[in-house]
């Protein structure tokens, strides 16, 4: 357990949450993603089914960790973290920020009139990502801060308004 807490340098135990939560939002995802691609393919009630349900999850694990070690070597420096540990958090952050504001916007569409089943495709979706991008910029934020890396997330979300044009915003 030291060796595993030195390679992530997790100095206190609080800090390990990370990893149990990054672990568990990678079996979750693998287990989401295997059962969306075998329901294509074999009947859900099958015994079948359910060994490649496992094995896919497993499978689909060992990717998403592997890849996701792969881009925490690319990124450690380029973001300038501290610890290894909080490019978890920062991964987490990003997830949960992203299904959170996805998830929001759709009531919200609703409720300024322009539903799904009301209104044409053409003008759904264009107003709908412009309506996440806010959104998205305030949770980032308000995530960041949960998840311990504020400081982080606000020179990102103060980045991507001025990368968009929309520093003004920021300006004093």
């Amino acid at each position: 357990m030291e060796k595993f807490k030195s390679r992530w340098e997790i100095t206190k135990d609080w800090q390990f949450i990370h990893v149990i939560l990054g672990l568990i939002a990678t079996f979750i995802s693998a287990f989401l993603l295997a059962k969306a691609i075998i329901s294509k393919f074999i009947e859900a009630t099958s015994t079948t089914y359910l060994v490649l349900l496992v094995l896919g999850t497993l499978l689909l694990s060992y990717l998403i960790i592997k890849i996701t070690l792969w881009l925490f070597a690319k990124l450690y420096d380029r973001w300038g973290v501290t610890y290894r540990w909080e490019l978890i958090a920062i991964f987490l952050a990003f997830a949960v920020t992203g299904s959170t504001a996805g998830r929001l916007s759709n009531p919200l569409m609703d409720l300024i009139g322009l539903g799904r089943d009301v209104t044409s495709g053409w003008i759904y979706w264009p107003v709908r990502i412009l309506l996440i991008f806010p959104i998205y910029q305030v949770l980032l934020v308000i995530f960041g801060w949960l998840f311990g890396q504020y400081t982080f997330f606000k020179a990102f979300a103060t980045k991507m308004v001025s990368r968009m044009g929309l520093g003004f915003i920021f300006s004093k």
